[in-house]
């Protein structure tokens, strides 16, 4: 259905824009032709007798008009009418000139043939107009014209005829029509193009719509904002330069974006609480999901990024931002009950040899004895358990150490406490994950180290443990009296894949030091052949 309703959906927003497009664009090329052309035929006219009037006039008061009265030799009036002929053949907007005496007889016309004949058309009245030169339209012995009348006076002032500038009606007409074809070319032309450039504007926004209708768009629009809005996740779009393009309730309270009366959007995501260190989580061009974000205040957020691409170029990133916290709790939990029932599976081995030895001593009934062992073992137990409850009061990592108490009891090496040791999670909050997965790493580590050394006979390896926390810093060690590093391996036991025991191992310490660093802390180590091993991770806030 969706392949079926695009397509359709697009030829109908394509449709309805052309023909918007094609009203809008004719309309306006037929009024700006119309206006056009009107606007040049007034200008056309008016220059017209403009030219007929100052040519009229220009002869009427040429000092040589005498010539052509009779008061000059006929030699020099043949020269004036040349020059009259010449000048109407010069003059593509004059048809026809002449000069006409006061007594009505044409002393010059541009058909020689009428020259010396009666004038019987129109006289000017130059009274009338109150000007010496006016056009008007007249009919005469061509056609209808439009005229030109420019009154002659003599040295005297006295009036002594009158001189006609004339254009053919016929041609102006041929004129106007060549203009009009010129302004209709011209129209067309303008429609053509703009049609083209509406019908690649109409392909444009329909590309821009992805072939939706506006309202259509608008319906799927507001769907998706609920759709984002109701998610637990938290969803934020940044353009290529840092700024909030889109982001649900979710992801702004993420942001510690308080204020509900002022959006997100729009603002620089680095001037936002705790938006540098999305920021930093954001760059890159490529996907990659479950990003471990800095630390944040009481949460755990994993981030999911996701480029936004156009073509081969990233105009954006997408954030999807998980927050953890309560499945983390629930994990805590859980992973603290694995731990104690570890424990107990290797209290129980741990029992199951002291029963066989109080059974023992009964048999040889040495119940004294047997008396003396059972108390025994059972302080030691109990001082073990309370030391560790007592010292650490996060229950999760309290659980992992009674656990790997009896897997050391149970690899016959001594586990024991440094003095002083006390954790208080309120002193400097770090996820519980983390610090099981730093913990026992190290821990197990140090089991692997001294199960491998060659320990003298009667002598059993011993590991230390500290944990030390006050308000702004935490400090854990981890010492064993295993074989040691070499020296040539120092450098390269937090590099990932790198072991000494053999393929597929070696990521356990690179994890350790990755995790360490992702929450701003640090992780040192000091060994010494056949000796033992030392690490130390500590955090501390800055400033």
């Amino acid at each position: 259905m969706k392949k079926k309703t695009e397509p359709t959906s697009m030829k109908r927003i394509q449709q309805n824009l052309f023909r918007t497009q094609l009203v809008l664009i004719i309309t306006l090329a037929l009024f700006l032709g119309i206006a056009g052309t009107l606007i040049n035929i007034q200008f056309d006219t008016q220059k017209r007798d403009q030219n007929l009037k100052n040519v009229a006039e220009a002869i009427a008061q040429s000092p040589m008009i005498t010539v052509i009265q009779g008061e000059a030799e006929a030699e020099d009036s043949k020269v004036f009418k040349e020059y009259l002929d010449s000048l109407r053949d010069t003059l593509d907007d004059i048809d026809v000139i002449s000069v006409v005496s006061s007594e009505q007889i044409r002393l010059y016309h541009s058909n020689h043939d009428l020259i010396d004949t009666v004038y019987d058309g129109s006289l000017p009245d130059f009274e009338e107009n109150k000007n010496p030169y006016y056009t008007v339209n007249e009919s005469g012995p061509s056609g209808t014209q439009r005229r030109a009348y420019a009154a002659i006076y003599d040295e005297t002032g006295s009036y002594t005829g009158f001189v006609m500038a004339i254009m053919l009606t016929e041609n102006i007409r041929s004129e106007t029509m060549q203009t009009l074809w010129a302004f209709t070319l011209i129209t067309f032309a303008a429609i053509l193009l703009e049609l083209v450039i509406s019908a690649e504007l109409s392909g444009r926004i329909k590309k821009s719509l992805l072939g939706y209708e506006p309202d259509v768009f608008t319906a799927m629009y507001r769907i998706r904002d609920n759709i984002l809005e109701s998610l637990e996740e938290g969803i934020i779009a940044v353009d290529n330069k840092g700024t909030v393009q889109f982001a649900n309730d979710t992801a702004a309270g993420i942001l510690e974006h308080t204020d509900a009366n002022k959006s997100i959007i729009g603002k620089k995501l680095c001037d936002l609480p705790n938006g540098e260190l999305l920021q930093r989580t954001l760059e890159g061009e490529e996907k990659e999901f479950h990003i471990r974000m800095p630390s944040m205040k009481n949460a755990d957020i994993l981030i999911d990024r996701i480029p936004i691409r156009d073509e081969d170029t990233v105009i954006g990133t997408i954030g999807i931002m998980h927050n953890r916290t309560e499945y983390t709790k629930l994990m805590e939990d859980l992973t603290g009950t694995r731990y104690l029932v570890d424990s107990m599976r290797a209290n129980n081995h741990d029992f199951t040899n002291k029963l066989h030895v109080i059974m023992g001593l009964i048999q040889m009934k040495m119940y004294d004895e047997a008396v003396s062992y059972i108390e025994s073992i059972s302080m030691v137990q109990r001082e073990n358990l309370s030391r560790i409850m007592n010292t650490v009061t996060e229950p999760t990592v309290a659980a992992l150490l009674i656990g790997k108490t009896a897997r050391a009891s149970e690899l016959n090496i001594r586990f024991v406490m440094r003095e002083g040791c006390r954790y208080v999670s309120t002193d400097y909050p770090l996820p519980t994950e983390m610090l099981v997965t730093v913990i026992g790493n190290l821990i197990e580590n140090a089991f692997e180290a001294m199960n491998d050394s060659e320990s003298g006979y009667g002598t059993q390896n011993e590991l230390m443990f500290g944990i030390f926390s006050r308000p702004g810093a935490v400090l854990i060690t981890v010492d064993d009296t295993g074989s040691g590093i070499d020296e040539e391996n120092m450098n390269r036991i937090f590099e990932n894949g790198f072991s000494t025991k053999g393929e597929g191992r070696g990521t356990g310490l690179w994890q350790v030091k990755t995790m360490i660093e992702s929450f701003g802390g640090t992780i040192t180590v000091e060994s010494q052949k056949d000796v033992g091993t030392s690490f130390a991770v500590s955090f501390a806030e800055k400033g």
